[in-house]
């Protein structure tokens, strides 16, 4: 059984490599799309253009001016002299947000009292609105406690202190980065799974198979094992360009990511040997691949949280390998979580992935008999 198995496996990764676009289905995708995730998803926000309508002369406004000037996240486009400006200034785009500085800043801050400042940001981008307003938090608050500092005031009855654990500098790459290990993971094993008997039947060689000694389990392993060993070359490629590459750490063991890489193989290659028993032509594997994909990294919390989601959407994800596996990755990667904390997410995984070799199995075999 091994030598046939083993011989399956040999022809399969011998086609695959002959074979002009699924070459290009294997290495082009994964490596176009973790640069272009790794670079352009991101939600940090830089060189924002901001506008500046300063009506105090007096030095604590150039200070907090000069507080956004000097930060790298901010670029200021225009000066403003008038209310009348501001709004064309906005409904352009040309600025996201418009700094206003009232006559009497200066003047309220020496005399002890809070000086008002009127920020206007274009909201029609709630999540970009909301980190921007983040940012001009950060500053203002260094501004204030630069001022208390020299001006002797009494300092605040109480002060927030913020310290984001496992990602101290709220870089949104190192969240980005590890899920898209996952996402390509995924991406290329199913659709060399996908692929492999819809080539055969494309080919016109998929009827040679039922003169063969294989038995159905045999033919399904020899389908598999290629998408598995191409998963984990794949996944090690990508696990060293994330942390070299794009510097997002890896604080926990090799071992308990790659036994969660494991689980979640065994688990995701059924659903492309389902996809290649019911698909006629690769046209047809490749569209039944992006089909299960989309639902797939939706529901897997890669961008958005599950928590956020409608509860019975929530139960849906429970069926969803890539949920488990972004636990895994995202443990490993950000918190260095040991194997006992993530050990949760292997058996759910384990139980899909039997589910859907079972079914691949089964259809499988309604195809060759």
């Amino acid at each position: 059984m091994l030598s046939r198995v083993y011989a399956l496996m040999i022809k399969e990764f011998l086609a695959l490599l002959k074979d002009k676009r699924s070459r290009v289905v294997v290495i082009v995708p994964p490596l176009v799309q973790l640069l272009v995730f790794g670079y352009a998803a991101t939600f940090d926000l830089n060189q924002i253009p901001f506008a500046v309508y300063n009506e105090d002369p007096g030095a604590a406004s150039r200070e907090l001016v000069a507080g956004f000037t000097g930060s790298p996240n901010f670029r200021q486009v225009a000066e403003l002299s008038a209310d009348g400006e501001i709004a064309p200034l906005v409904d352009s785009r040309r600025a996201l947000m418009v700094l206003h500085i009232g006559p009497r800043f200066s003047k309220e801050l020496s005399a002890g009292r809070p000086g008002p400042v009127q920020v206007i940001v274009d909201g029609r981008n709630s999540n970009t609105a909301a980190i921007l307003l983040g940012y001009v938090s950060t500053i203002t608050a260094s501004f204030d406690a630069d001022w208390l500092s020299r001006s002797g005031a009494p300092a605040q009855a109480a002060r927030l202190e913020i310290r984001a654990w496992f990602n101290p500098n709220l870089e949104s790459r190192w969240f980005l980065v590890p899920g898209i290990v996952g996402l390509l993971t995924l991406l290329v094993t199913t659709l060399v799974t996908a692929l492999s008997v819809a080539r055969e039947r494309e080919q016109g060689t998929f009827d040679q198979l039922l003169v063969t000694p294989f038995q159905p389990v045999e033919i399904i392993l020899g389908k598999a094992l290629p998408g598995f060993i191409i998963g984990f070359v794949e996944m090690t490629a990508i696990v060293l360009i994330a942390t070299l590459w794009f510097h997002v750490p890896l604080r926990g063991g090799l071992g308990t990511l790659y036994a969660g890489l494991f689980v979640f193989l065994f688990s995701s290659l059924g659903v492309g040997l389902m996809i290649s028993s019911l698909a006629v032509t690769q046209q047809q594997g490749l569209l039944g691949a992006f089909l299960f994909m989309v639902p797939s990294v939706m529901l897997s919390g890669f961008a958005t949280p599950i928590a956020n989601m409608p509860l019975w959407m929530q139960h849906l994800t429970l069926v969803n390998p890539m949920r488990y596996f972004l636990v895994i990755i995202r443990g490993v990667f950000l918190q260095g979580a040991p194997f006992h904390l993530l050990a949760g997410q292997l058996w759910p995984m384990a139980i899909i992935g039997l589910a859907n070799m079972t079914a691949a199995g089964f259809l499988f075999r309604r195809r060759l008999y």
